[in-house]
C-alpha cells in the first residue's frame, strides 16, 4: 500500500509538465561544482554554482542520469553515468584509500561508453581532457579548495559556452533513455540472468529489481526496501530485492517520488528523530498545509508567497482554518533511520476531510490560556522540546514522538508517556510554562472525551466552577504563592528569590495532606503584612472560594489529578495577570 501510493504520486507529478519531478532513469542532483573545458579538453576553470539560500550555500540543481546504489566493500566499482563525486573524477581526497580505485573505476566506465556516446562533442572532450593529463590544472584552481571541504562533492564536466553539462546534454539522456528497460548487469561485473516477474506494486509482468534506490533521511542514506546477501533473509533462492519482486519501473517511480517528498519544505517535517511526509491521492491545498499543524514557520522563501504562508499559519493556530469538505484519499508517512534500512514508524491513511478535522481537533485541544505577547502556535517540536530534559531535542524520550503523531492522525488519546514526562519535568524543575500547561490540558481532555466522561474537561482558562480536588489544590497552591509574593512587591518591592513553588511544589501536587496545613499557616503572616486593605480582603475571598469545594487534603494524587493540579495552578496565575474588564 505505502510503495504503490508513492508511485501514484509520482504519477500524477510526472503528468503536471510544471513540477520539476525527474523522468524515469534520470533524478534532480545537486551539482555544487562543474569543470569548464575546450572541446579539445583543454580546462578553462572550476566553476562554482553555489548559491547563498539561509545559512547555508545550496549548489545547482541538474536533472542527470541516476544515480546506483553503492554497498559493500567493493563499491568503489560502481560508477555514474558521466558525473560523480571528486574520489571518481580526481582521486581525492588523496588519503583515502578507495580514492585511487574510485579513479580508476572512472576512467574504465568512460572508456567503455558506447561509440554512438563518444561521439558527442561533449563526451569527446571529456575523454580528451583525461588523455591531455588537465588534472593538476584543476587543482591548481583557487576554487579546489572549497571542493575539498565539502565531503563527496559532486561534480560534473561542461563545454565551454554550453549552457549545459555534459550528463544533461541530449545524447546522453537519449541514450539513457535507452538503457532504461534494458537487460541489467549487476554492480559485480559479472551477468546473471534477468529475473522477470509480476511486480507487487503494479501486477504487470516486468523486470524486478535486485537492489532499490536509496533515500536521504535525515543526515544518513538508506533503502526503503532492501535485503541483505546471504543474511538468513532470502528464500526459495532468492537473493536481495528479489525477495521483494519490484518492477525497475515502479522500483524508480516510488522511490523518486519519496525522495521529492522529503526535499519538500511544504510536505515534510522533522518530528524526533524521523521524518513525516504528507501528500493526497490528488492535488489539494490541504496537502502543503498540513506540516504547519506540526512545524514552525520556514524562513522566507523567495519561491513563495510569505504573507499568504503567515497568514495561513496564523490562522491555524488561532482558530481560524477552515476544514476541508473533501473525501481525497491523503496519506501520511512516519521514517526513522535504522542501521541498515529506513523504519516505517507511522502510516496512516484517511480523507483529507478527516485528517484536517484531526489536526484542527489537535489545535483545539491545545488551546490554553497565554500571555499577549507570547506566540500561540504550539508545532509539535516546540512541545517535544518542553517535556525534554533541559529542554534539549536530543533529550525527547525515544518514539514519544511518533506516537504523539499518531494519536493526532487517528483521534485515540495522547500517549500516557506525554502526560507523565510533562507532570515529571514540572516537578524537576518547578515551572509549569505554557507549552506544558497545553499538553497536560491535551491530553486529559482527550483522554476524557475518548472515555465519555465529561466531567474531565478543563477549559481554556480559569474555571471558578471545576470542583476536581486537583485542579483546586493547584488554584489554592497559586493563591498562596501570589500572596506570598505580594508581600515583598507592595510598594514596589523585589520579588523574593524563592517561593513557596520551589520549595513545595513537588510535594504540594503529589501529597497535599503533607504540605498543605503549613502552607496555609504561613499564609496567614503573608495576609498580615499586606497594607492594601481592599487587596488582603480580595485574597482572604478568593481563598475562602477555593477552599469552599475542597473537603480534605488527600494523602496523594493519582497522575491525571496532578495534571490538573499543574492546570489549576497555570490557569489561577494567568488570571492575577489578566487585566479584568470594567
Amino acid at each position: 500500500m505505502i510503495l504503490q501510493a508513492l508511485k501514484e504520486y509520482y504519477d500524477r507529478k510526472a503528468a503536471d509538465p510544471d513540477s520539476g519531478i525527474a523522468p524515469e532513469g534520470f533524478e534532480r542532483k545537486e551539482i555544487p561544482f562543474v569543470i569548464v573545458i575546450k572541446s579539445n579538453g583543454d580546462f578553462v576553470h572550476l566553476e562554482d554554482t553555489r548559491e547563498q539560500k539561509g545559512r547555508r550555500l545550496t549548489g545547482k540543481i541538474f536533472v542527470v542520469p541516476r544515480s546506483k546504489t553503492r554497498a559493500g566493500s567493493r563499491s568503489y566499482e560502481t560508477t555514474f553515468l558521466l558525473w560523480d563525486h571528486l574520489g571518481y573524477l580526481f582521486g581525492e581526497p588523496d588519503n583515502d584509500k578507495k580514492s585511487s580505485l574510485q579513479h580508476k573505476t572512472w576512467i574504465k566506465s568512460l572508456l567503455s561508453l558506447p561509440d554512438s556516446l563518444k561521439q558527442d562533442v561533449g563526451v569527446k572532450a571529456m575523454l580528451l581532457f583525461y588523455d591531455n593529463n588537465e588534472i593538476e590544472k584543476v587543482k591548481a584552481s583557487p576554487v579546489w579548495p572549497d571542493c575539498l571541504k565539502l565531503p563527496s562533492c559532486n561534480m560534473a564536466f561542461r563545454l565551454e559556452g554550453d549552457g549545459l553539462i555534459v550528463p544533461c546534454r541530449d545524447a546522453v539522456h537519449i541514450y539513457q533513455r535507452s538503457t532504461v528497460n534494458s537487460v541489467a548487469v549487476p554492480e559485480d561485473g559479472d551477468t546473471t540472468e534477468v529475473l522477470k516477474g509480476r511486480c507487487l506494486v503494479t501486477g504487470e509482468i516486468g523486470e524486478i529489481a535486485r537492489t532499490h534506490g536509496r533515500t536521504p533521511i535525515n543526515k544518513d542514506t538508506k533503502s526503503l526496501v532492501s535485503f541483505q546477501k546471504n543474511s538468513g533473509y532470502d528464500s526459495y533462492g532468492k537473493e536481495q530485492c528479489y525477495n521483494a519482486p519490484i518492477s525497475k519501473s515502479a522500483e524508480f517511480a516510488y522511490t523518486t517520488g519519496l525522495n521529492t517528498l522529503l526535499k519538500s519544505q511544504r510536505q515534510r517535517v522533522q518530528v524526533g528523530d524521523g521524518t513525516v511526509v504528507f501528500w493526497s491521492a490528488k492535488k489539494t491545498a490541504f496537502e502543503e498545509d498540513a506540516c504547519l499543524f506540526f512545524s514552525e514557520p520556514y524562513k522566507d522563501n523567495p519561491d513563495s508567497d510569505t504573507e499568504a504562508i503567515k497568514s495561513l499559519y496564523s490562522s491555524i493556530w488561532n482558530g481560524a482554518y477552515s476544514i476541508a469538505e473533501d473525501n481525497t484519499r491523503f496519506y501520511v508517512l512516519g521514517l526513522s533511520p535504522n542501521s541498515a534500512r529506513i523504519s516505517v514508524r507511522l502510516w496512516q491513511v484517511g480523507t483529507v476531510r478527516e485528517m484536517s478535522f484531526r489536526l484542527k481537533q489537535h489545535v483545539d485541544d491545545l488551546s490554553v490560556a497565554h500571555g499577549e505577547k507570547m506566540n500561540p502556535a504550539l508545532p509539535l517540536r516546540r512541545l517535544l522540546k518542553s517535556i525534554a530534559v533541559q529542554q534539549d531535542p536530543d533529550n525527547i524520550p525515544p518514539n514519544l514522538a511518533g506516537e504523539t503523531m499518531r494519536s493526532i492522525l487517528s483521534g485515540l488519546p495522547y500517549p500516557q508517556t506525554l502526560l507523565q514526562a510533562a507532570v515529571r519535568r514540572i516537578k524537576s524543575e518547578r515551572e509549569v510554562g505554557y507549552e506544558r500547561a497545553a499538553i497536560i490540558k491535551a491530553c486529559l481532555n482527550r483522554l476524557g472525551r475518548f472515555n465519555n466522561n465529561k466531567e474531565e474537561v478543563l477549559k481554556v482558562s480559569l474555571d471558578i466552577n471545576n470542583t476536581n480536588v486537583g485542579y483546586r489544590l493547584g488554584r489554592l497552591f497559586a493563591a498562596l504563592e501570589r500572596i506570598q509574593i505580594r508581600k515583598f512587591t507592595q510598594g514596589g518591592g523585589k520579588e523574593p528569590n524563592s517561593t513557596i513553588r520551589d520549595k513545595y511544589y513537588g510535594a504540594a501536587s503529589g501529597t497535599p495532606l503533607t504540605v498543605f496545613g503549613t502552607l496555609i499557616r504561613l499564609s496567614k503572616h503573608h495576609l498580615a503584612a499586606i497594607e492594601n486593605v481592599g487587596e488582603r480582603v480580595n485574597m482572604e475571598r478568593l481563598l475562602g472560594e477555593i477552599m469552599s469545594g475542597i473537603s480534605d487534603f488527600p494523602s496523594h494524587l493519582s497522575l491525571d489529578d496532578q495534571g490538573r493540579f499543574a492546570i489549576g495552578y497555570y490557569h489561577q496565575m494567568q488570571d492575577f495577570f489578566t487585566k479584568k474588564s470594567e
